[in-house]
């Protein structure tokens, strides 16, 4: 039952981080403030969610849990790469 709860719960935490991070789209800031809260909260949403998952099907953990590392790394390294590409003069000469 509490397994349960606190599943759905995480679950739906992960959900409104998702809805969460599409609200900054809507303002006047710059492109680059735009993404990086957009990925920030994607990143904790799709983790929640994976946690959730995890706590439903505990047998599928090494997959879950590769799918929640995959997506620290990706999101991360992404977010250095956009970084550097949008600085004037961002690219090695």
């Amino acid at each position: 039952m509490i397994t349960n709860l606190s599943s759905t719960l995480l679950i739906w935490l992960g959900i409104v981080f998702w809805f969460r991070g599409t609200f900054p789209l809507l303002s006047k800031r710059s492109v680059l403030y735009k993404l990086h809260s957009l990925s920030v909260a994607d990143t904790l949403g799709s983790i929640a969610v994976i946690l959730g998952l995890l706590i439903k099907m505990s047998r599928e953990w090494p997959l879950l849990l590769l799918g929640i590392l995959s997506l620290a790394l990706w999101n991360t390294m992404l977010g250095y790469v956009l970084a550097n590409c949008s600085q004037p003069g961002g690219q090695d000469e």
